[in-house]
């Protein structure tokens, strides 16, 4: 899955989706890293942990999609360190995406901007 701005714009990251409760709650559990341009989507999720994590990362949470198939970035945590980071709860979250540490700044977003989930070889969700 690529995220993108919702305008149209070029691939923000290439995601990789958890789409079972378990593959959420293992998240980046045990991977060494996470490449530069990749991520990880955990659909309904409204807080985080770094327990057991190897590396630092940012965190995006998204609203709910809006008719159009766009979200809202409702909050941003930047350097979640391992073992110590924990998101405990964001409202209006339904889900969250990790990327690795720096890449939020990097990219521009902010709070409130919208961005849509495409699947992998569709020009639209």
């Amino acid at each position: 899955m690529d995220l993108t701005p919702a305008d149209g714009g070029a691939r923000i990251w290439r995601l990789e989706v958890a789409g079972s409760w378990l593959a959420r709650l293992r998240g980046l559990i045990g991977r060494p890293s996470l490449a530069a341009g990749e991520g990880l989507y955990l659909p309904g999720t409204n807080g985080v942990h770094m327990l057991f994590m190897r590396f630092a990362i940012d965190c995006l949470f998204l609203g709910a999609p809006r008719d159009d198939g766009s979200h809202q970035v409702v909050a941003l945590r930047a350097n979640l360190a391992p073992w110590t980071g924990v998101v405990w709860w964001i409202r209006g979250a339904h889900g969250a995406i990790e990327v690795p540490a720096g890449s939020v700044a990097a990219s521009g977003l902010s709070v409130g901007d919208y961005v849509r989930l495409v699947p992998i070889g569709s020009g639209s969700v």
